[in-house]
């Protein structure tokens, strides 16, 4: 499995992917989930993938090749010429499309889900930036300001604190340690996710980016996060108040009359009926 995660801000966008792929408990290996296409002053783009890894790989290969036709006079429309990031996740699904047309029908007989998950964000010269998830079909949604941010993958352990923090106007360094933090909760509760990760921060604008790092358990950044989020975490918990059952000074008592609801009530006798 993985977990990838994509934030568009209005200061730029953070990706980070883990690089853990396995097919069984005894076959872990380690992939890389994360591209980047990159054309200096023109156009800047990161690719995300999760779900089966030889669709993924395929597609990815495709896609330095895919074109679109829109109509038959038409100049073909690449990653490397679109006009703008949607005709940019245009060529995406149809490379998805693609792959599908090729191996989906084989895969099926072989018992094995058409299972791909992909997130394509970036900025090309001429529009702002764009954060868009693509499917297994190749259709596609794109983020918006309510929903600044996509994952795929192990999602449900780091979602909590990204919909905690994450605002578009969240700066780029406080949103690139947010999802460091919402990757450590994953790893912590998933063994499917795993080091090394792969972090890119592009800054509105610059169509490049030189904030590109793969973090391993050595280092030490990620280790400060780890150890600090978990002993926060802890301190907080500790500090809230304990239910108190049978009275006692406290301005939370648990055991309180309600209007709405009755507490459960316990079945004493085997005659007694449930109401």
């Amino acid at each position: 499995m993985t977990y990838c995660v994509a934030i568009k801000l209005n200061a730029g966008l953070v990706f980070l992917s883990d690089s853990r792929t396995n097919a069984g408990l005894d076959q872990i290996s380690t992939f890389r989930k994360m591209i980047v296409y990159e054309k200096p002053k023109d156009r800047f783009m990161v690719l995300l993938s999760a779900g089966n890894l030889s669709i993924s790989q395929s597609v990815r290969e495709i896609l330095q090749t895919e074109q679109l036709k829109d109509t038959p006079k038409s100049k073909p429309i690449t990653i490397w010429n679109a006009s703008s990031m949607f005709d940019a996740a245009r060529v995406l699904g149809a490379a998805i499309r693609r792959v599908h047309d090729r191996d989906a029908a084989s895969l099926k007989h072989a018992g094995v889900d058409f299972n791909v998950s992909m997130v394509l964000g970036g900025q090309i010269k001429g529009e702002g930036m764009r954060l868009f998830q693509v499917y297994s079909a190749g259709n596609f949604i794109e983020a918006t300001t309510e929903t600044p941010y996509f994952q795929v993958g192990e999602s449900k352990y780091g979602k909590p604190v990204l919909d905690r923090v994450i605002t578009p106007q969240t700066s780029l360094d406080e949103a690139a340690k947010c999802a460091l933090v919402s990757m450590d909760s994953t790893l912590k509760s998933n063994l499917s996710v795993g080091l090394p990760l792969d972090l890119v921060v592009y800054e509105e604008g610059k169509f490049k980016t030189d904030k590109i790092v793969c973090i391993d358990e050595n280092n030490p950044y990620y280790k400060m996060v780890h150890n600090t989020w978990g002993q926060r975490l802890r301190e907080v918990f500790d500090s809230i108040e304990e239910p108190m059952w049978n009275g006692g000074k406290t301005d939370v008592p648990l055991v309180v009359p309600s209007s709405r609801s009755k507490p459960l009530k316990k079945i004493t006798s085997e005659k007694e009926k449930l109401i």
